[in-house]
């Protein structure tokens, strides 16, 4: 058996968990710090605050004991990126093994570090790809690009993925997939907000293909692979990200652009990372002295932390 166990049991981790658990040589837990999720799961099988009409597999199981990851093979992070480094260091002291710990969360550190950088083990990955939970609940075929060791990857994919009609694609470089995932957020709110004002998809993918060349250019930037950006978690989450009216990101742009009020300093996990990224982003662009070419993050930056207004922003990314 491949001891699995998820760490998070909000949207995005019950939903991998449930998919996982459709390979009967996956055991699988979901660790929690909600104690009313726990019981819920245990007892009930499902987890009503986040899918409140599923039933869930009902060989899943929940905990909130971090006793938990001493027989783990794989710890899946999925809880919000601000928490893993201090998350995964109360794993440590909890495991003398060495599992495969696989980031799913999108963020950055506020100093510009990648998370799985600080993740105190050896055996670190990354996995991110388009992917809404509630398509990966309903069981549709659903992709991610695994960043890591060859043989991690092929580990995963051989031994915990069968019958999850669950899609790897590869890279060697974790860096470059966790870039992506964090930039397409970015991306997301830069296109929400011309759909927001001009409804038209040339206009949409005007943009989008202007953030695609952004993005390849940032990750030159970062020294990472700047073909990751043709992998799952590149054009693939972008597009999820940017086009379908299910992001979050996506419908913050669109609410921007029809002329609605914002907070740019907005506490709301809705929109927070979209807009840290932006600030952080604008930021290491000018101070790398790169700002003019890339438009589109200089143009956001302007308008949500320097007053711009919206005219400006849109004669800026269309010219």
């Amino acid at each position: 058996m491949n001891n699995i166990v998820i760490a998070g049991a909000g949207t995005f981790g019950t939903a991998v968990a449930e998919r996982l658990a459709w390979n009967i040589n996956n055991r699988v837990t979901l660790h929690t710090i909600e104690k009313d999720v726990e019981k819920e799961i245990n007892e009930k099988h499902t987890n009503r605050k986040y899918f409140p009409t599923r039933f869930l597999n009902r060989y899943l199981s929940a905990t909130s004991d971090f006793s938990i990851f001493k027989e783990a093979d794989v710890v899946m992070l999925v809880i919000p990126s601000k928490a893993i480094v201090t998350f995964s260091e109360e794993i440590r002291k909890n495991t003398n093994r060495e599992p495969l710990i696989i980031n799913l969360a999108k963020g950055m550190s506020d100093d510009g570090a990648f998370i799985t950088e600080n993740i105190p083990f050896k055996r670190t990955a990354s996995m991110k790809g388009p992917s809404f939970a509630i398509e990966t609940i309903n069981g549709f075929p659903t992709s991610f690009t695994f960043g890591g060791k060859k043989e991690d990857y092929d580990y995963f994919r051989k031994e915990v993925l069968p019958d999850t009609q669950f899609s790897l694609d590869y890279s060697s470089d974790v860096r470059a997939v966790e870039l992506m995932s964090i930039l397409k957020n970015m991306y997301a709110i830069a296109i929400g907000i011309v759909s927001g004002k001009f409804n038209s998809p040339n206009v949409d993918f005007l943009v989008y293909t202007k953030a695609v060349n952004e993005m390849r250019a940032l990750l030159k930037i970062f020294s990472c692979d700047e073909e990751t950006i043709f992998r799952y978690c590149g054009i693939g989450d972008l597009g999820l990200t940017a086009l379908n009216d299910l992001s979050r990101n996506r419908t913050l742009g669109m609410l921007i652009g029809k002329g609605f009020g914002y907070d740019p300093d907005s506490k709301s996990s809705t929109v927070v990372e979209g807009l840290r990224t932006i600030k952080l982003i604008g930021e290491i662009t000018r101070n790398k002295g790169v700002a003019e070419d890339f438009p589109l993050v200089q143009s956001l930056y302007k308008l949500l932390y320097e007053g711009d207004n919206l005219n400006s922003y849109t004669l800026t990314v269309l010219g």
